[in-house]
């Protein structure tokens, strides 16, 4: 049986074009990526034991390995963190014995007067699972319409996977499905991502449970929005980890072009001009 880590050097070493390393394209390759003796060779480690490695039947390999993996594969910052994180996993050192729960909603006090500070800036704090523990006006704004913010406890995971809407809000609804399922890898807790895997997945059926068995990081691109008043919006977002136990981050969302930060001024004026007339 395999292992994620397992899986993600495997998947890694599926999605690379050997001409990127420098490596000939041979035409006898049989698949796309580069071959086991390639990454072997490029890490200084057998190919019987890069073949353990990807097949789980190694689940301990050394600080050392995993840097030479690393280099190998020619993985980024956040994919080496991501290898380590998933090497932990392997080994057991994340595991635990408690019965799995939801990791705890509360945002502190400083954190909470961060956001408001940030006001009237389109802002959230949420956690790896997707919760959306405290939000800006501003990002109100953004989402009205989308009924993401009408359930008791918003989750955006749950909402992307399990709400038709979606679709409609996220125009590149894989993209952000993408996102949502390789978060859950980060925490907060292997206890608590089990837990919400487990809930989810009867709910949110193949596309979710799909990607959970994706390993490579998404990559980071604008996200679209439809607004039901704005029209289509474009955000870049800037994300601030969060000190603490619970992997809160702060989100930041930055209009990407000048029609988005246009048609924001435009909701911010409507608003008021609601407000007034109440």
């Amino acid at each position: 049986m395999g292992t994620p880590l397992g899986d993600f050097v495997r998947a890694k070493r599926d999605s690379i074009r050997p001409a990127d390393l420098g490596l000939p394209d041979h035409p006898r390759r049989r698949a796309p990526g580069l071959r086991r003796s390639e990454l072997a060779a490029r890490a200084g480690v057998s190919v019987e034991y890069l073949t353990r490695i990807e097949q789980g039947r190694d689940r301990n390999p050394s600080p050392a390995v995993l840097n030479a993996l690393a280099d190998g594969l020619s993985l980024d910052a956040a994919e080496r963190a991501h290898l380590r994180y998933l090497a932990k996993i392997a080994g057991g050192a994340c595991t635990t014995h408690a019965v799995p729960a939801p990791p705890r909603r509360d945002v502190r006090r400083s954190v909470r007067e961060t956001v408001r500070l940030l006001e009237p800036g389109v802002a959230v704090v949420t956690n790896r699972l997707g919760d959306l523990l405290a939000y800006t006006s501003g990002f109100a704004l953004v989402m009205d319409g989308s009924g993401l913010l009408e359930a008791e406890q918003p989750n955006l995971t749950r909402y992307v996977f399990c709400d038709p809407a979606a679709r409609r809000v996220f125009p590149d609804w894989d993209q952000v499905a993408d996102e949502q399922a390789f978060n859950l890898w980060l925490g907060p807790s292997v206890g608590a991502a089990e837990w919400f895997r487990a809930e989810l997945a009867p709910l949110a059926g193949a596309e979710f449970t799909r990607r959970i068995a994706q390993q490579l990081p998404p990559p980071r691109v604008p996200l679209r929005l439809r607004h039901p008043a704005a029209g289509e919006l474009r955000w870049d977002r800037e994300v601030l980890e969060l000190s603490g136990s619970d992997a809160q981050q702060l989100v930041v969302y930055l209009p990407a072009d000048d029609a988005t930060a246009a048609a924001l001024d435009r909701l911010r004026g409507e608003h008021r001009a609601q407000l007034r007339a109440v």
